[in-house]
C-alpha cells in the first residue's frame, strides 16, 4: 500500500485524536458518580420498602388497638349495668348479690387487664410511627444526596460530551487527508488491536506494541520508499516513519 508521508503524519495525528475519544468514552462509563447512583438509588429503593412494612405494621396496630379499645367499652360498659343492677336494690337474693358482686369484680379485672393491652398496642403503635419518621427522615436524606450526585454526573457528562464533539470534529477534519485505503486499514487494524491502528517508529521501536525492531526490520524499513506504508512486524499496526525513527 502507498500513501504520502504526510497521509502518514496524519494517521498518527487521527491515532492521537481516536485515542482521546476513547478515553473520554471510558472516563464516561467510569465516573464515579455512576457506581455512587446506584447503591443510592438501591438505599432509597430499599427505604421506601421498609416505609411501606412500617406503614402496614402501624395500620395493623391501628386496627389492633381499635379492637382492643371496643373490648374495654364491652366490659366497662357490662360492669357499669351490673353496678346499677347492685345500685338499685332489685336484687334481692343473697346468692344473687353474691354473683352480681363476683360478676363486677372479674369484669373489673378484666377491663384492668385489657386496658394493659390497649396501653402496650399504644407503646407499640408509637415506636412503630417512630420507626417510619426516621425511615422518612433517613429517605429524604438519601433522595437529597442522589440528587446532588445525579447533578454532578450530568455536569460531568457535558464536560466530556462537550469535549468529545471537539475532538470529533477535529478527527473528522484529519481523517480527509487520510486515504480511504489507508484509512480503512486504520480503523480496521484499530478494531483488532485495541482502539490503536496505527503506531510512531521511534528510536527503532514501535510505539504500539513498544517492542525494538531488530536490524533486519530495521534496515528493510530505510530501503523502502517514503509513500510506501510499514506495517510492524511483532504488532502488524502501521508503523509510521518520523524523523526520530532511528533511521
Amino acid at each position: 500500500m502507498k500513501a504520502a508521508p504526510h497521509a502518514q503524519q496524519r494517521l498518527i495525528d487521527l491515532q492521537e485524536l481516536d485515542s482521546s475519544l476513547d478515553r473520554l468514552a471510558h472516563r464516561r462509563r467510569t465516573l464515579p458518580e455512576l457506581a455512587e447512583i446506584e447503591r443510592l438509588e438501591a438505599r432509597v429503593s430499599e427505604l421506601r420498602d421498609a416505609i411501606v412494612g412500617a406503614e402496614t405494621e402501624v395500620g395493623d396496630l391501628d386496627r389492633e388497638q381499635k379492637k382492643a379499645e371496643q373490648d374495654v367499652d364491652q366490659v366497662r360498659a357490662r360492669a357499669e349495668r351490673d353496678q346499677k343492677r347492685l345500685d338499685s336494690g332489685q336484687v334481692t337474693s343473697a346468692k344473687d348479690l353474691s354473683g352480681l358482686q363476683a360478676e363486677i369484680e372479674s369484669l373489673s379485672r378484666r377491663q384492668s387487664d385489657l386496658e394493659e393491652v390497649v396501653l402496650e398496642i399504644m407503646e407499640r403503635r408509637e415506636e412503630a410511627d417512630g420507626r417510619v419518621a426516621s425511615l422518612r427522615s433517613e429517605q429524604a436524606t438519601a433522595q437529597e444526596e442522589l440528587g446532588a450526585v445525579v447533578a454532578r454526573r450530568d455536569a460531568a457528562h457535558r464536560e466530556i460530551d462537550e469535549e468529545s464533539g471537539t475532538t470529533s470534529a477535529a478527527r473528522t477534519a484529519v481523517a480527509k487527508d487520510v486515504p480511504d485505503d489507508l484509512l480503512a486499514l486504520y480503523e480496521k487494524l484499530r478494531g483488532q488491536f485495541g482502539g490503536v491502528g496505527a503506531a510512531k517508529l521511534y528510536r527503532g521501536a514501535c510505539q504500539g506494541c513498544h517492542l525494538a525492531l531488530n536490524t533486519v526490520d530495521v534496515n528493510r524499513i530505510r530501503a523502502a520508499a517514503e509513500d510506501e506504508v510499514i506495517r510492524c512486524e511483532e504488532c502488524r499496526r502501521v508503523l509510521v516513519r518520523t524523523p526520530e525513527s532511528g533511521l
